[in-house]
């Protein structure tokens, strides 16, 4: 059997590294020159993620990956801010975590290493083809097309692969821009890096504004105790952060910026929308050449909605299928799990237990439910940021962040003040 993968991304990488280990004839092709030059900074990878990572690769591979990994049960609990640095809530504990965070050029180039010399760079898919016999072929600009028994669509979000399958696209736009960035921890003043601290923070604003700050440190925070084989891209304390605007004619104006230009112009937005200068030193002082714009985009969160096909000979997985926006964290992983679902599958297709289209349908009913899961949870943000994005949200938001704010305060102050009440008591000493 052979199997044809087009995009050399996190899930057709994965695909690719779990077919190869399992000895299949696999093929994949992206258009990239280079797998370290790719989009996107760090991706969290929680226990299901991991499982499935370590079914596709092997042994080794798997540890080089955690080795270069930051550990979330090590950072403090997330927090939630107003536009005005003010502390709306925390979040849970995360010391029982199992998850993790790593660079995304870390794990792409890791992946590309198991996948070996089945990987094709610098190929670009222009279509699909049948043979009489109903196999498939991907159709590239530079080169032969390549035909197999099974073609599987791994391109993102504007996949060529699921528009051919759904006979349109898979996905739309959120009506959210998102801007992304890097800023060392030690880039901050020691005030702010103080209240940011070692967490990963959202501060909300009304308009459907929000600026996440995630923090990544696979040295302090590291996972592995294995200092000589660590290759994660951050090497210290590192603020990952994500600035998110409604989509507007001046945020499409403001995709085509970059460097210093970009990062005056974000700056400038968030002003405009009452933003103090505290919670945005994080942008200001941002590396600029690490800047970048993208839109999130979006698939259906019903199940039957996702891979709307009858099961054959081409299918697709990820944010072909499930397209996800960044809101939950959960987008790469979700794709690393399709691709240990069809690897299983085609097991089964290889020892004999099942033909082929049953096994893409299994793979495809599986895949649906997770998409559909996956997609519920990153949604959520994007709806409450919708919902700041209206006349009585944007005046609810304003109005109501201080009163949050001035509760959490208080009830803080309380349980700080309450330890030291109960021994007065128990004591009968007087305490300041």
């Amino acid at each position: 059997m052979r199997i044809i993968i087009v995009g050399g991304g996190i899930g057709g990488l994965a695909l690719a590294a779990g077919l190869r280990r399992h000895e299949f004839d696999v093929s994949v092709f992206d258009r990239d020159h280079d797998v370290a030059a790719t989009g996107g900074y760090h991706i969290t990878l929680d226990g299901r993620a991991q499982a499935a990572l370590r079914e596709l690769v092997a042994p080794e591979i798997f540890e080089r990956l955690l080795r270069s990994a930051s550990a979330l049960r090590l950072r403090d609990r997330d927090a939630l801010w107003d536009r005005r640095g003010r502390l709306l809530a925390y979040g849970p504990r995360l010391g029982d975590s199992p998850s993790v965070d790593i660079d995304r050029i870390t794990l792409r180039t890791v992946l590309a290493d198991a996948v070996g010399p089945d990987l094709k760079l610098g190929r670009t898919v222009t279509g699909i083809a049948r043979a009489a016999d109903g196999e498939p072929s991907a159709v590239f600009a530079e080169g032969p097309a390549c035909r197999g028994d099974l073609l599987v669509g791994a391109d993102g979000a504007h996949s060529a692969v699921a528009r051919y399958l759904a006979g349109r696209p898979t996905s739309e736009p959120t009506g959210i821009i998102g801007f992304s960035g890097r800023t060392g921890a030690e880039d901050l003043g020691i005030s702010e890096r103080q209240r940011l601290g070692s967490r990963s923070s959202m501060a909300i604003g009304p308009h459907a504004t929000a600026l996440y700050i995630g923090f990544l440190d696979p040295v302090g925070n590291a996972v592995l105790d294995a200092p000589q084989g660590r290759e994660a891209v951050t090497t210290g304390p590192t603020y990952i952060w994500g600035a998110m605007f409604p989509e507007s004619t001046t945020t499409d104006a403001m995709r085509t910026l970059r460097g210093t230009a970009l990062r005056s112009a974000l700056l400038t937005a968030f002003g405009r929308g009452g933003w103090s200068r505290r919670t945005l030193e994080v942008v200001e002082r941002a590396e600029p050449g690490s800047i970048a714009a993208f839109r999130f985009n979006a698939a259906s969160t019903r199940a039957q909605d996702l891979a709307p096909w009858a099961a054959g000979s081409v299918t697709a997985l990820g944010d072909a299928v499930h397209a996800t926006p960044p809101t939950a964290g959960m987008g790469a992983g979700a794709a690393i799990r399709d691709a240990a679902s069809l690897v299983a599958n085609l097991c089964s297709v290889a020892s004999g237990t099942t033909t082929l289209p049953v096994a893409v349908s299994r793979f495809e009913a599986e895949m649906r439910i997770r998409g559909s899961e996956t997609l519920t949870a990153a949604m959520r943000t994007v709806r409450w940021m919708r919902a700041t994005d209206t006349p009585l949200g944007a005046a609810v938001t304003v109005t109501a962040t201080p009163v949050l704010a001035a509760v959490n305060r208080l009830g803080r102050r309380g349980r700080s003040d309450r330890p030291a009440a109960v021994e007065s008591r128990r004591t009968g000493r007087v305490h300041p």
